[in-house]
């Protein structure tokens, strides 16, 4: 059966999927595609329903649910660190919500965590690597930054005004899920799949150096060091599995989410079977 496996073209994913390249992992008889594409375009397509598996915003979860599950592996989950937001000057975090502030779209879930602590703030859309330049330039006030710009934002100048993995770790004193990885109800041996891609993360992590190496090539210009960080941030035990911490993590900020009015119907959390 051929399985198209949508993600990020960012260090910690290709990591994850390096394995699949390679014949170190039994398929079962699964055929793979990557499809890279920025989160919030694979949020948009999985309304659409449009990939067998994909990685999402947990954020977008409640408006896919229908036709996706939730894999019990895979998730870019922090423990008091996450996405940050910035500016050009020290600026007081209970001033933000008087600013226009970047994001990256409004179904990730550094959107949705930001409006937890703000309530309903200005924003402006923007794809995820022309915000710091936005903030950098003054077109911007602020700027909302996910993946490795959480670690590079300083050599645009920018100051860090709020990490909201901190923020949700002293709210909560959960771990924040960020991505997380779905896929499509309809998939025969769903179960399968779910052990196949299980196995996949846990080679790359046992063959860490190879797919660091290979993962490199998806780092947009950042150095060996910036993205062997970056992978060790968010390719962890939780990504291996949630455990009880991960899954209390991601009903806690889905309630959050609802209880704010963030999602079109009420959410029914649901995981593949490990």
């Amino acid at each position: 059966m051929d399985v198209r496996v949508g993600h990020s073209p960012d260090p910690d994913d290709a990591f994850m999927y390096w394995a699949l390249t390679t014949d170190l992992v039994a398929t079962r008889g699964f055929r793979f595609e990557q499809v890279l594409a920025d989160i919030q375009t694979l949020n948009h397509w999985a309304r659409a329903a449009r990939l067998e598996v994909t990685a999402i915003s947990l954020a977008a979860y409640p408006f896919v649910q229908e036709d996706y599950a939730l894999l019990p592996h895979g998730a870019s989950i922090g423990s008091g660190y996450g996405p940050v937001v910035v500016a050009r000057g020290q600026t007081e975090v209970d001033a933000l919500g008087g600013l226009e502030i970047v994001v990256p779209g409004a179904m990730t879930t550094a959107f949705l965590t930001l409006r937890l602590v703000l309530g309903d703030f200005a924003y402006r859309e923007l794809p995820f690597e022309q915000i710091p330049d936005e903030v950098a330039s003054g077109r911007a006030e602020a700027g909302l930054l996910i993946h490795e710009g959480q670690l590079t934002f300083s050599e645009h100048g920018l100051v860090k005004v709020l990490d909201l993995g901190e923020w949700w770790l002293l709210e909560t004193g959960l771990p924040l899920p960020l991505g997380v990885n779905v896929a499509r109800r309809d998939i025969d041996r769903l179960g399968d799949l779910s052990a196949v891609l299980r196995d996949a993360i846990s080679c790359g992590l046992d063959h860490r150096a190879e797919a660091l190496e290979y993962a490199l090539q998806f780092g947009r210009g950042i150095d060996a060091a910036v993205a062997d960080r970056f992978v060790s941030m968010y390719v962890n035990e939780l990504t291996q599995d949630y455990g009880d911490e991960g899954r209390s993590a991601v009903s806690e900020l889905l309630r959050r989410g609802e209880a704010i009015g963030a999602f079109p119907a009420p959410v029914a959390v649901d995981w593949v079977a490990s």
